[in-house]
């Protein structure tokens, strides 16, 4: 992880037990409070600078406490991370490896910070032009990731193992042998994924000023929260009519 986060860094919440399911259903209720606090202290005009750094640093380590826990349980379940149930499904549409696709923080500082310099527009439309290249390199990974997914021994261990109902233990080992270098592989393009999402939004908060950065942070919460609202109804819907024509 990024050391220049490193510092406001709190232990994960988790630690020591329970599934990232219910971490993050706490990291996303303190996600919703930090929203709270961006949007006063972006719509105030009474703010110091130092209280502004101070929100921007309690919210830059609620990020990197939520991608070191999801570094944790990348390592014990990579597969989980990549089709995650605590996601929505309108959630899950908008992943990317994962996680959001980093060049978003770009789009979300032209969207809601109004009054870059011609300085600063400079520098972003450069960041994102870098970012995209490293997306780019990330996008050719998993498809080589999904690729091996349909080579000859992956699949043949999967036909041996499906058809055996108790399979010996040398055709398991066998098949361990096959996934474990695709499951190192996931982990490592996911690792560089959230780098990559936490190094592009530290370089957009470093060529931002303070109450710049609270309207950028505000902008990211916001989109995040709204997802996840429209996506919760969609489900409390749709198992309304479920439940309403008897399926």
């Amino acid at each position: 992880m990024p050391s220049t986060w490193s510092g406001a860094a709190s232990s994960s919440s988790s630690a020591g037990g329970g599934s990232f399911e219910a971490y993050f259903q706490r990291w996303i209720a303190r996600q919703e409070q930090f929203l709270y606090e961006l949007v006063a202290a972006r719509d105030s005009s009474s703010g110091s600078e130092n209280n502004l750094r101070d929100l921007i640093a309690r919210v830059r380590a609620h990020y990197l406490e939520y991608y070191e826990e999801k570094s944790r349980m990348t390592n014990g379940n990579v597969f989980l991370m990549f089709s995650p149930n605590w996601f929505t499904p309108l959630e899950r549409s908008f992943l990317w490896i994962a996680g959001f696709k980093p060049g978003l923080a770009c789009r979300l500082v032209i969207s809601a910070v109004d009054d870059l310099t011609d300085e600063q527009k400079e520098r972003v439309r450069q960041l994102s032009h870098d970012t995209k290249r490293q997306e780019k390199l990330l996008n050719d990974e998993i498809a080589k990731i999904q690729e091996s997914l349909a080579a000859p021994p992956l699949i043949d261990s999967a036909r041996i193992l499906g058809r055996q109902p108790q399979p010996f233990q040398r055709e398991i080992e066998e098949a361990d042998t096959v996934i474990e270098p695709l499951k190192y592989a996931m982990q490592d393009v996911l690792n560089d994924a959230d780098r990559l999402r936490t190094r592009t939004a530290e370089k957009v908060v470093d060529i931002l000023n303070p109450i710049q950065s609270v309207r950028f942070f505000a902008a990211a919460a916001d989109l995040q929260m709204r997802l996840r609202t429209i996506g919760l109804q969609k489900e409390a819907d749709r198992a309304n009519v479920t439940a309403t024509n008897g399926w």
